[in-house]
C-alpha cells in the first residue's frame, strides 16, 4: 500500500468515525485538562469529563479519556516509580481491583442523561471536598488506604473521577506534595491498566475513542508537558485555586440543562 493510499484510507476512517461535532472544542478542554494533571498529577478528568460528557456523551468520553491520559503519561511513570511509596500505592491500587469493575458496569449500562447528571453532582462533591481544605490526617492504614482505594476505583470506572478521594487522603499527612503527587502518577497509572480490561470487556471501546484519540492525544500532551514544566516555578496555592475555578466551571457547563452552549 502506497503512502497516498494509507494516508487517504486514514483520512476517511477519521471522516467516517468522528462525531460530526465539538471537535474543536474538544481539543481547547483537552490542553487545559492536561495542563491541570502535568501540574499537579490530578484534576484532568474534573475538567474533561463534565464538558466532554456534554458535547459527545459521557459513555464515549470516558474511554477517550482513559487513552490519551494512558498514552500521554507514560512518561511521568518512571519518576513517579522512583519518587512513590510504593507499598502504599499498591496496596490501594489493590482496593481498585474491585472498584474499577463496578464503576465501569454503572458506565456501560446507565441511561446516558441520568449518568452525566450523576457525574456532575460527583464532580461537585468532589470539588466541595477539595476546596474544603478536609483531609485524613491520622496514619496510613492499610484496610482505609484499600478502601480509598475501592472508592477511588469506582469513581475511576464509572467516570474517570478517583482523584479527589486519593488526594485528600494522600495530602492530609505528613508526606510533601512531591511525594503525593508521585504517589498519585504511579497509582493512576496501575489503575489505567484496570480500567482497560474492564472497558474492554464492558464494550467501551468503539472506533469513535481511537478516531477521538488521533485527533485530541497532541493537545493534551501539550498541556501535559506544560503543566510539568509549571511544577517547578509556579506557586501550589496559585495553581490549585486556578484549577478549583476550572473544575467547577467544567461542572456547570458539563450540566445536561446547559446542552448547546459548546457544540
Amino acid at each position: 500500500m502506497s503512502p497516498d493510499t494509507l494516508l487517504a484510507d486514514t483520512s476517511a476512517w477519521l471522516v467516517a468515525a468522528l462525531p460530526d461535532h465539538g471537535i474543536p472544542s474538544l481539543v481547547a478542554i483537552a490542553f487545559i485538562a492536561g495542563l491541570a494533571r502535568g501540574f499537579s498529577g490530578f484534576g484532568a478528568a474534573l475538567i474533561f469529563i463534565p464538558l466532554g460528557g456534554a458535547i459527545i456523551g459521557p459513555k464515549l468520553v470516558s474511554p477517550v479519556l482513559l487513552v490519551i491520559d494512558g498514552l500521554a503519561t507514560i512518561g511521568m511513570i518512571p519518576p513517579a516509580w522512583r519518587g512513590a511509596n510504593r507499598r502504599e500505592v499498591i496496596t490501594m491500587a489493590a482496593g481498585a481491583v474491585l472498584g474499577v469493575p463496578a464503576g465501569t458496569a454503572a458506565l456501560a449500562l446507565m441511561d446516558p442523561l441520568l449518568l452525566r447528571w450523576v457525574i456532575t453532582a460527583i464532580a461537585i462533591c468532589l470539588l466541595a471536598l477539595l476546596v474544603s481544605g478536609w483531609r485524613y490526617h491520622g496514619e496510613p492504614r492499610t484496610p482505609l488506604t484499600s478502601l480509598t482505594g475501592l472508592i477511588a476505583g469506582l469513581f475511576s470506572g464509572a467516570a474517570q473521577l478517583g482523584g479527589p478521594p486519593v488526594v485528600a487522603y494522600w495530602l492530609g499527612g505528613k508526606t510533601d506534595f512531591a511525594r503525593v503527587r508521585a504517589n498519585i502518577i504511579l497509582y493512576f497509572a496501575i489503575s489505567t491498566c484496570f480500567s482497560v480490561v474492564s472497558y474492554y470487556f464492558g464494550g467501551l471501546f468503539v472506533e469513535a475513542v481511537f478516531a477521538l484519540t488521533v485527533v485530541i492525544l497532541p493537545s493534551y500532551a501539550i498541556g501535559l508537558y506544560a503543566g510539568s514544566k509549571l511544577f517547578g516555578f509556579t506557586k501550589e496555592s496559585t495553581f490549585r485555586t486556578i484549577c478549583y475555578v476550572l473544575i467547577a466551571a467544567s461542572a456547570i457547563l458539563g450540566m445536561p440543562a446547559l446542552d448547546g452552549l459548546l457544540r
